[in-house]
């Protein structure tokens, strides 16, 4: 599992969304604005609605901008070796259902994709998992969030 091409995943997933989520917000912008969506009586919250919607999605595509740029901006290098986990680290666990790959970095948590078949998550440093292996080093075991044991068999 090479981290530039993960990286790269994560470029491509994070861009994809944004373009259509960008799409999606204008969208709403333009039905918010819309002359035709005024409200026909006092109890006609349409354009209310929709202004909401317009602002959570343009809210949306703010985090996606930030999300997009903090990956394009992370250093595809491996980490030298001996190195404790940290911001960057690409790394895997061994656990009692296998192996699990995790992309540590400050955004975008619970985001996946799927590379050469195994599917690799991103951990934000501040999730309970995140807090856990900050710091460990190849081979170290710990108890994951979920009481189950794991060891930390590599990481770049």
């Amino acid at each position: 599992m090479e981290k530039a091409a993960i990286i790269d995943a994560f470029i491509r997933l994070l861009g994809s969304e944004l373009q259509c989520l960008t799409r999606a917000a204008q969208d709403a912008f333009a039905a918010a604005t819309d002359p035709d969506s005024r409200a026909e009586n006092k109890y006609d919250t349409r354009t209310l609605e929709a202004s909401y919607v317009a602002r959570g999605q343009a809210q949306r595509v703010a985090e996606l901008r930030e999300a997009l740029s903090t990956f394009e901006a992370m250093s595809k290098l491996p980490l030298a070796e001996g190195r404790p986990v940290g911001q960057g680290s690409l790394v895997s666990l061994d656990t009692a259902e296998g192996a699990m790959h995790c992309l540590i970095a400050p955004c975008a948590g619970g985001t996946e994709v799927c590379h050469d078949g195994d599917e690799v998550f991103v951990i934000t440093p501040h999730s309970p998992l995140g807090q856990r292996l900050m710091g460990r080093r190849v081979g170290e075991r710990f108890a994951l969030p979920s009481g189950a044991l794991a060891r930390l068999s590599w990481h770049q």
